[in-house]
């Protein structure tokens, strides 16, 4: 009995943790739907409490990785929270730019240590990396900054401009679109430059 329970709560914390993850790329199509059909009043407690959850699912987590899920997380419950208490959806729009700003002090802060993040996901697989993969890991960390700054500064323009149509293009596609491209790019590189090592 007591194993059924401990592999019940594994298993809605691993259901929690996913549904966490997916917050991210959903968000835009949850704001819209918010802003869309404000009749819908039982969707922003909702999202607020999905937030909650993935806070409560993260709690032991240690680590940067970790911190950071739990700041976003924070943000989600805070934007949702204003934006429940104020009636005022607008403020749900700021959660990218919230994204972009910690990814960017997650990234930008790692490259002021001796080894920058990207460095030390690279290290997970192969602990010893040669100086020139340390220089370009390093050179792809700024590479991410760069695209965290252009990436926030379109989202924060689409929040200040007000309009939804251009807010969920750019937040909803198009930011992935290019994220996509800027991984797969550094991939092929990255197989470019293994090969000629």
């Amino acid at each position: 009995m007591a194993q059924a329970t401990v592999v019940a709560g594994k298993t809605v914390q691993t259901l929690l943790r996913g549904l966490g993850w997916l917050m991210v790329p959903a968000w835009p199509l949850l704001v819209w739907i918010s802003f869309a059909h404000p009749h819908i009043r039982w969707l922003l407690p909702l999202l607020a409490l999905i937030f909650v959850l993935r806070m409560l699912t993260l709690w032991g987590k240690k680590g940067a990785m970790g911190q950071t899920a739990k700041v976003l997380a924070l943000a989600g419950i805070m934007l949702c929270s204003a934006s429940l208490a104020l009636r005022n959806l607008h403020l749900l729009l700021w959660y990218p730019v919230a994204v972009n700003a910690v990814m960017l002090v997650l990234f930008g802060g790692s490259l002021l240590t001796a080894m920058p993040l990207v460095e030390r996901l690279a290290r997970l697989r192969e602990p010893e990396l040669p100086l020139r993969a340390v220089a370009y890991v390093r050179r792809v960390t700024q590479v991410w900054c760069l695209f965290f700054i252009i990436n926030g500064s379109i989202a924060l323009a689409t929040c200040l401009a007000g309009s939804l149509h251009w807010w969920t293009l750019w937040n909803g596609m198009l930011s992935y679109l290019m994220m996509g491209s800027l991984a797969a790019g550094e991939w092929w590189v990255r197989r470019r430059l293994r090969a000629g090592l």
